[in-house]
């Protein structure tokens, strides 16, 4: 199954490799030093946590998941979650989530899956995000299967079908659960929306029937929101690039956006689980060809998201100034608004470029959920 060799370019380490790639992260400073300038704490107590690591799952239960509650007590004002009695703790499922966070968006819900007994997710990590040494042996240790990024045209075929099939078989070995994000890359602009070549690439393994491959894997939409965006002014820096040159992303740009996720604050989040029931996919599977129901599944995991998407005050606000009206007046108070405009212009001074672009941009992160719940 996921143990075969042929997984093992993309696979999480196996339990045999879990002391030596701690020891590795004990030796490594630019790890500790990260870790000490996030929580306060010396390095002799990290390493002696990290001493008593053998296994991925004393992993998640001695260090990251702490980690994780003690960044949502320190970072959030609270995290909740909905749909928990969809989920069977003797099943694994593939959580299919919009994507704002490089490392929170999973490792929050794999800390609230925790706590409701059910099982841990395999999250699927972006090659392009392995910069370095200590990088890959953290992921790699937080059961995170690799995603390849920057490969040719033919060296994709061959990679969609290696991971449609080690998610499939890690389904179907019942042991872990699989958090994928709708489509490649975090949602930059608030805009999430399913990528109809990712739904393509799961199907790939499996049996050929459209409803009963989509079963097997037993897919879970899921909406995360976060009232504040702990990236919003560094997605609204590369979008307003993007929009008047070219960006290019850099090793650093990514390592900063991990950073910044993790300490900054984000305010409330809410995280909102839904499935797909077997009518909804004999619907989908009655129509006349493999294109239409692949654009028919993505709507409908598109719906689910857009319609659990938790709008908070921010959502409401951003919308209203956008589009310079007071239709959601009734949804924030005028302090709410005050401290949004006032969160934004200090986010916004730091940035280079024109102003009005980049508030535009700044608003339209926060805006685009609550056009898409309007489109419903």
């Amino acid at each position: 199954m996921t143990s075969n060799p042929e997984f093992d370019s993309i696979r999480p380490y196996y339990d045999s490799e879990v002391p030596a790639a701690v020891e590795r992260l004990c030796q490594s400073e630019a790890f500790l030093d990260l870790f000490k300038q996030l929580f306060k704490l010396d390095k002799a107590p990290i390493i002696a946590m990290l001493k008593r690591i053998q296994t991925k799952d004393q992993f998640q239960e001695y260090l990251f998941g702490p980690i994780v509650r003690r960044l949502m007590d320190m970072t959030t004002d609270g995290v909740t979650i909905e749909g928990m009695d969809l989920v069977d703790n003797n099943l694994s499922y593939t959580f299919m989530s919009n994507h704002r966070d490089i490392i929170l968006d999973s490792a929050i819900l794999n800390v609230l899956l925790r706590e409701h007994g059910a099982k841990y997710t395999r999250p699927a990590i972006g090659s392009n995000l392995l910069i370095n040494d200590w990088v890959t042996d953290f992921v790699k240790l937080d059961s995170c299967f690799v995603i390849e990024r920057d490969i040719t045209v033919r060296e994709m075929l061959s990679s969609s079908a290696l991971r449609s099939q080690y998610i499939r078989e890690t389904i179907a070995e019942n042991e872990y659960s699989v958090w994928i994000a709708e489509k490649e890359g975090r949602t930059k602009n608030g805009d999430d929306r399913v990528q109809q070549a990712l739904l393509k690439m799961l199907r790939i393994s499996g049996p050929s029937g459209f409803a009963e491959n989509f079963k097997e894997l037993r897919l879970m939409p899921l909406a995360i929101s976060y009232e504040w965006e702990p990236c919003d002014a560094l997605k609204t820096q590369e979008l307003y690039i993007r929009s008047v040159g070219e960006y290019t992303k850099t090793p650093e740009a990514d390592m900063n956006s991990m950073i910044t996720g993790l300490k900054d604050y984000k305010g409330r989040i809410h995280f909102h689980i839904d499935r797909l029931t077997d009518e909804e996919l004999a619907s989908i599977d009655a129509l006349a060809s493999h294109n239409d129901r692949i654009e028919a599944l993505a709507a409908l995991i598109d719906d689910k998201i857009h319609k659990n998407y938790k709008l908070w005050p921010n959502n409401y606000i951003a919308y209203d100034l956008l589009h310079s009206v007071n239709k959601f007046s009734a949804f924030y108070t005028p302090e709410e608004k005050e401290n949004f405009i006032r969160t934004m212009t200090q986010k916004i001074d730091r940035l280079e470029g024109n102003v009005s672009l980049l508030n535009n941009i700044f608003l339209e992160i926060y805006a685009n959920p609550v056009k898409n719940h309007l489109k419903l």
